[in-house]
């Protein structure tokens, strides 16, 4: 798994994931009262107490969703891999592995040695109609493989899942762009209006289907896209399942676009699954996981918010638990491949 922390033998504390670095880290320049995100605005912040942030003077802050990062940025407080810091939070590890392990098992698996396209295709198909699940769009398996489903949504995450497998190298280099395609893809004939897809909001995000509370302003959300994309090209000693984690997460609360974000947030967690290693195949239904975990995916990221290391390690190893219930989806399709 790699390192699980950056810095020596570090224990985690109770609270805030921020103040935990600032806390433990080299220079403590959280208890200097130096913030961690990146707001791309000024102001007087101070971190207090459990997973709260104190801004004054910065426009277009709204409660629910925090304008920063619940994860400590690269060079700051000492912090060159937030992600491995993560990787270790009290429970992490161990639902890491046990993921990896059963990733490994499907891999095994004999079907796959002549009919991995299949089950790869299958998976998408899957993944495509729990994503839209989630997103409100509940369309039956066997209407969705047959083309008739005629629900937008439904239509696009079955174009995003389609061009997942296309968009693992740029992924690494320019995550930006691939935002902005699965967004292009997944709200065709959502969005009124050409000029809005693929393209970050300038307004409020309407849509709150998992009860997380407003989002940010548009700029705000912008801001903390911009670090996201810092911590998917910087390397990192932690996991793929963590980094995947943190995608999925960050995108399904900012809404960065305003619509049909929580399909793109899963596209994200699936394709840096692939492209990261963990599943290269593109073989394990994470999506449907999410789906079988029912109202635990809604409060694992509301619990992600507080920005505390329970509720940052909560939704990370809710992540966890999705791949080992995807996986358990996918070799289900290969029973069934076996049996004919």
């Amino acid at each position: 798994m790699g390192r699980g922390f950056v810095q020596g033998d570090l224990s985690v504390t109770d609270g805030h994931l921020g103040h935990f670095m600032a806390c433990h880290g080299k220079s403590g320049l959280l208890r200097q009262g130096v913030p961690f995100g990146n707001s791309g605005a000024s102001g007087d912040i101070g971190v207090l107490g459990l997973g709260r942030v104190r801004i004054r003077g910065i426009s277009g802050y709204a409660p629910g969703v925090p304008e920063r990062p619940v994860y400590p940025q690269v060079g700051s407080g000492g912090v060159s891999d937030p992600l491995a810091v993560i990787a270790g939070l009290p429970g992490v590890p161990e639902a890491v592995q046990e993921a990896r392990a059963a990733v490994d098992r499907l891999y095994g698996h004999r079907v796959l040695r002549r009919r991995r396209p299949e089950v790869s295709a299958e998976s998408a198909l899957r993944g495509a109609r729990a994503s839209a699940a989630l997103e409100g769009d509940d369309v039956p398996l066997e209407t969705l493989r047959s083309g008739e489903a005629g629900q937008a949504l439904a239509q696009g995450a079955l174009r995003v899942s389609a061009e997942v497998g296309r968009l693992g190298a740029t992924w690494r280099t320019a995550p930006r762009q691939v935002l902005a395609r699965l967004h292009m893809l997944a709200a065709a004939g959502v969005v009124a209006g050409e000029d809005a897809l693929g393209r970050p909001r300038t307004g409020p995000a309407t849509s709150d289907l998992q009860g997380l509370g407003p989002a940010p302003g548009a700029e705000a959300a912008a801001a903390r896209v911009a670090s996201l994309v810092q911590l998917i090209t910087t390397p990192t000693e932690a996991p793929a399942l963590v980094l995947a984690a943190i995608a999925h997460a960050e995108i399904a609360v900012l809404r960065p676009f305003g619509t049909a974000d929580g399909i793109v947030a899963r596209a994200a967690e699936r394709l840096t699954l692939v492209e990261f290693g963990l599943d290269p195949k593109s073989l394990v239904v994470v999506e449907a996981g999410h789906v079988e975990l029912g109202e635990s995916y809604g409060e694992s990221l509301r619990g992600y918010l507080k920005g505390t290391s329970e509720g940052v390690a909560g939704w990370v190893r809710h992540c966890a638990e999705a791949v080992r219930l995807g996986v358990r989806e996918s070799v289900a399709v290969c029973e069934a491949l076996q049996r004919g």
